[in-house]
């Protein structure tokens, strides 16, 4: 998957939009779908991290094989406002928010954690009815070995305890990752 500066841009104006909408209903944003490339549309999966002063806010994703376009617009909305670890993001604060997109290739199932490449690879896990995952920069920007992030997945996110892992099914998944160079506007 590749995608021009022109959809990475379409994109995070899109999820800045449904972010000031969440945030601050009365305001109401005019998008135009004829901006929407055969990109944009594909079915893939993505993650939509919020930033205020540099800090994590929000991050909520999905692996749903909607239209990008619509996930990434859902996804920025719930990140700003139902992201359980965080407050919701308050409209004086979108001065100051910069988004991060990750746009996710279809996992692949593996069955040893040699395949795991850090900095290269997402991991999503399950076991019965639980389910986690973390994105490839996770891992890279806490400094994890292989092993350390798969702990981290399966106790953290999976619920499964620090070796759920070990007997849970294993699946990568790489990320094309981007982010706002400005804050969104609220103006």
């Amino acid at each position: 998957m590749i995608f021009t500066e022109r959809e990475k841009r379409t994109l995070l104006s899109l999820a800045g939009e449904a972010i000031i909408e969440r945030v601050n209903p009365k305001k109401k944003t005019t998008f135009s779908l004829r901006e929407l490339t055969e990109a944009l549309k594909s079915k893939c999966g993505a993650f939509v991290s919020l930033y205020v002063d540099q800090h994590l806010r929000g991050c909520i994703g999905t692996f749903s094989e909607e239209p990008l376009y619509i996930n990434v617009t859902k996804m920025a909305a719930s990140a700003a406002t139902e992201d359980s670890r965080f407050t919701s993001i308050q409209a004086y604060e979108l001065s100051r928010l910069k988004i991060e997109i990750s746009i996710l290739t279809p996992r692949q199932r593996v069955y040893d954690p040699s395949e795991i490449v850090i900095g290269k690879h997402g991991i999503y896990m399950k076991q019965g009815s639980f389910r986690g995952t973390l994105l490839p920069q996770v891992a890279v920007n806490q400094n994890w070995t292989v092993k350390e992030f798969l702990e981290n997945c399966s106790g953290n996110k999976a619920g499964i305890g620090r070796d759920g892992w070990k007997t849970a099914e294993l699946y990568i998944y790489e990320a094309i990752v981007f982010k706002s160079d400005s804050p969104v506007s609220n103006s």
